[in-house]
């Protein structure tokens, strides 16, 4: 019993012993293991990089606070050697945060920095560091989307390890390319020609223009997979290119889009092209037939030929040809022929791309082509279907299902009516894989002319479709009860009827909804009661029913850029919560029936471009901010309210002003003298020339939704209310219906870009401007129901493209100026002028009566005899006429009986004749009126 006690107590002791030499290891290791595999040189590097570089998340905090701990490769964004500790990778891109600054020089301290992604981050447009080219472990260089500009710098070509070089998308949104500047510019290529590794190269958006090297240097990257050179300005090829090509390239992804290259192209792509997976050539300049060499591409998946010249040959309309011939192969994917001259129709061999996903065929003359379900038999494996622009007709059997399950559906312009196409809705039904919603995503069937009540089951809850386009149809119905679940929807110029519903959008993608002309009805409070309104830019429901008081609820809409209420009849004072939104660019609260004064609180709205608040019963002064804080507005219309007080010197800061209408109000005083500081008046300045607006939503890294929007202005002239949609066709000043007197300031002669003046109506007195001849560009002039005196300009008869005129009503006398511009005016336009003479109003001016007080020479002594003898004489006549009378009257009684009732009936006469004269005169005077109110 005792050893075993003994034994026991020794097994604890050896127990004992080895747990606690296992925790001494443990610690040991765990020491080990804790040992900073940062090297203290590199972290002194990293954090002198910091020092230049700005980083903020989402929540405006320092996205880069990590960085302050001993282990530097636990950094965000910083990747090291697990066994070395050396820094090999810096990567700022995919992150819910930007880096912004300047790179510094440190970055020469991490020699083994081997993948360098600063991509999608904003480096303020300065120049790519010339010491990158001394990174020489570099693999991986990306630079795209981060706003660097200026020459690329040679040195990179010192990068002999480089296999991935991006440097493409600098400058700008990539994807609109009106308003896109090439940051990047290239002499010639010949450093990159160094770079004997790369595999993947993208240098799109570079100005290349100069880089006349680029198809020989391009041939001779033996390992070059991927290239990208997408809107670069290329240079043709040259005959030496040819020569020099590499037939044996490794190119799978070739990209030459947006460059404007000619059909010469050809040779040097069918000689590269022997391996390549994916071709796009859009926007381009091909011509002529579809080459038949583009079958031969035996590997090729996706071909991009669209916005181009292109034509089918006669056998290619057939389905002969190259449409037979790339059917033949095995794993073509992709067909985009859109925006070409392709016409003709659609033959049904194009069935025999079975493994087709992509078809685009988009904005080609097929008209009065018919497609059948014939046509898609064999596309099992379709996904996107484009045939917009096209104005195909599709007829499908009714209860036809289609072999295919669409994500996107683009048929505007195509003609599916008038019955609302019953096949759509095998592509809403169908489900995405291990989710309960619909697969579809896109569709596109505006101007389709459908004229049908749209069916029950479209607002499936189920359905979660992104984007829908409706527009420009007949069709009715109403919302459902259910939530609306949408990121972008168009219902503009239909019937749809009903009250708003409960609209739910995407927490992380832009929102539009436009419900323009239709016949919804209601109050606005379902705005207030979106899920998600922070996303939504644009919000459209005018030329509806609407009416009550717009709620006041716009605080939670923080990226609302385009907000339009107008022709509808909401009524009350304008939300002061309008001021919350500081990213709006458009307003349009026209014809409604709005009261009250301005709230002060759209003054922090610093960033709109178009406000157009006219047809309401707005009052008060037009305020001083207007002109002070909102300096970006091109579109300003005030017309018909019932704004009072004079016009504020201050609304002359709106150098960028277009169009100014404060017609048909209660303004009074003078016009400000300042007008001459509307500078798109002035001079010639690069205007924009639709107040419209651009939204972009990332759909994916391969495809984006474009969506625009445009507000018309809407200006009166003639009583007649036309719409201007191109704005910088269009400069005008509109300030007729005031009470607006004084002169016309001098200085309105410096608005020489001026389109359209209107005056007419006020109280304006003294001469026309003796200098209205320096605006060149005038095309409509008012200046009736005025005051104005003295001649009309001659410098009027040099406005050549002066086509409305109007200066009747005034006291304007003297000779109407010779020109052939006038002379073809209706006499109207000057009439009601007493001292006009000459064409058009009379054939000269020697028939004109004499000015008053200046009596013809010779005749005023014949004058006074005549006179004389004549009112003698008809003295005497009345006495011996009356008397006469009353004798004849007095002695006969029937004849004074019938006297009477003579009198009577003159009386019943003149009194009837004074109450349908005074009824005539009263509704003149409400016609008069009418043409201020309009």
């Amino acid at each position: 019993m005792m050893i075993n006690t003994m034994s026991s107590k020794s097994s604890h002791k050896l127990v004992l012993v080895f747990a606690i030499y296992c925790l001494l290891l443990q610690e040991k290791c765990t020491k080990a293991s804790v040992k900073l595999l940062c090297k203290d040189s590199e972290r002194r590097a990293l954090l002198e990089f910091k020092h230049s570089l700005q980083a903020m998340n989402s929540s405006g905090n320092d996205a880069l606070s990590s960085w302050k701990s001993e282990e530097c490769c636990l950094w965000l964004g910083v990747n090291c050697n697990n066994l070395t500790g050396y820094v090999e990778m810096l990567g700022f891109s995919g992150q819910l945060w930007v880096v912004a600054g300047t790179i510094s020089p440190s970055l020469l301290k991490l020699h083994h920095l081997t993948f360098l992604y600063f991509d999608r981050n904003d480096f303020n447009g300065s120049l790519i560091p010339e010491f990158f080219g001394s990174l020489k472990k570099l693999k991986i260089l990306d630079l795209s989307n981060a706003n660097f500009r200026g020459p690329i710098p040679s040195q990179l070509g010192n990068l002999s390890m480089l296999e991935t070089l991006r440097l493409g998308g600098n400058g700008g949104d990539v994807t609109y390319r009106h308003n896109f500047k090439k940051m990047f510019s290239v002499g010639k290529l010949e450093w990159l020609s160094h770079l004997s590794r790369l595999e993947e190269v993208d240098l799109s958006f570079t100005n290349l223009s100069y880089a006349n090297d680029w198809s020989q240097v391009i041939s001779h990257l033996p390992f070059l997979q991927k290239l990208s050179l997408r809107h670069c300005d290329l240079t043709s090829i040259s005959s030496s290119s040819l020569s020099l090509a590499n037939s044996s390239t490794s190119l799978t992804h070739l990209d030459l889009s947006d460059n404007n290259l000619p059909s010469a192209i050809y040779p040097w792509l069918f000689n590269v092209s022997s391996n390549l997976v994916s071709l796009n050539l859009s926007s381009n300049k091909l011509r002529g037939p579809i080459p038949e060499a583009f079958g031969n591409m035996m590997a090729i998946q996706n071909l991009h030929l669209s916005d181009n010249l292109l034509i089918l040959a006669e056998n290619q309309v057939r389905g002969d040809s190259v449409l037979n011939e790339i059917g033949k192969l095995p794993d073509f994917m992709v067909l985009d022929l859109g925006y070409n001259l392709l016409n003709g129709s659609i033959s049904k061999s194009i069935g025999q791309l079975s493994n087709l996903q992509v078809l685009r065929l988009a904005g080609n003359s097929f008209d009065g082509d018919v497609i059948s379900e014939a046509h898609f038999s064999n596309f099992t494996y379709l996904q996107e279907l484009d045939l917009s622009y096209t104005s195909l007709t599709l007829k499908f059997n009714s209860g036809w299902i289609p072999p295919f399950q669409l994500s996107q559906i683009m048929l505007c312009s195509c003609k599916l009516g008038p019955h609302f196409p019953d096949w759509i809705r095998t592509q809403m039904d169908g489900l995405t894989p291990d989710l309960d919603i619909s697969a579809l995503d896109y569709l596109d069937i505006s101007a389709s002319g459908i004229s049908d009540s749209l069916p029950y089951w479209f607002w499936n809850p189920f359905q979660r479709l992104r984007y829908i386009n409706m527009s420009f149809n007949q069709i009715s119905g109403t919302f459902p009860n259910n939530s609306i679940h949408i990121s972008h929807l168009d219902l503009r110029s239909n019937n749809f009827s009903g009250p708003l519903p409960h609209f739910s959008l995407d927490f992380w993608d832009i929102g539009t909804i436009n419900l323009s002309k239709n016949k919804f009805t209601g109050s606005g409070a379902p705005i207030c009661n979106i899920t998600y309104k922070g996303v939504l830019a644009l919000l459209d429901l005018s030329n509806n029913l609407f009416s009550g008081v717009v709620p006041d609820c716009f605080e939670s809409f923080q990226s609302l850029t385009a907000l339009n209420l107008g022709d509808n009849s909401f009524s009350g004072s304008l939300p002061s919560s309008l001021g919350s939104l500081t990213s709006l660019e458009m307003l349009s609260l026209r014809g409604n029936k709005f009261s009250g004064e301005l709230p002060s609180s759209l003054q922090n709205c610093t960033k709109l471009k178009f406000l157009d608040l006219s047809d309401n019963e707005l009052s008060g002064e037009i305020p001083m901010w207007i002109g002070q804080r909102l300096s970006s507005l091109v579109f300003l219309s005030l017309q018909r309210n019932q704004f009072r007080g004079m016009i504020p010197h201050q609304l002359c800061e709106l150098k960028y002003l277009q169009i100014l209408d404060l017609s048909v109000n209660k303004i009074s005083d003078t016009i400000p003298p300042c007008f001459n500081n509307f500078t798109s008046m002035v001079k010639k300045v690069s205007l924009d020339r639709r107040i419209e607006l651009h939204l972009l939503d990332e759909v994916s890294s391969l495809w984006f939704i474009q969506l625009r929007y445009v507000d018309e202005a809407l200006l009166t002239w003639k009583g007649t209310k036309q719409s201007y949609p191109q704005l910088g066709l269009l400069l005008a000043i509109d300030l007729s219906c005031n009470k607006l007197t004084g002169e016309i300031p001098e200085e309105l002669n410096s608005l020489q870009e001026l389109v359209a003046l209107n005056l007419s109506r006020n109280f304006f007195t003294g001469k026309i401007l003796q200098k209205i001849g320096h605006l060149r560009q005038l095309e409509v002039l008012d200046l009736s129901r005025n005051k104005f005196s003295g001649n009309i300009p001659t410098s009027l008869s040099e406005l050549t493209f002066l086509s409305i005129l109007d200066l009747s009503y005034n006291d304007l006398s003297g000779k109407i100026p010779t020109s052939t511009q006038l002379q073809s005016f209706d006499p109207s336009s000057f009439s009601h002028n007493r001292g006009l003479c000459g064409p058009p109003t009379s054939p000269n001016c020697s028939t004109v009566e004499p000015p008053p007080g200046k009596p013809a020479v010779g005749g005023e002594e014949d004058s006074d005899e005549f006179m004389k003898w004549f009112y003698a004489g008809m003295g005497l006549g009345f006495a011996v006429g009356f008397w006469g009378f009353c004798s004849v009257v007095f002695f006969k009684r029937s004849w004074r009986h019938s006297y009477y009732r003579y009198l009577d009936n003159a009386k019943d006469w003149v009194y009837v004749s004074f109450v349908l004269l005074k009824a005539r005169f009263v509704r003149r005077i409400k016609g008069l009126s009418t043409s201020c109110t309009r």
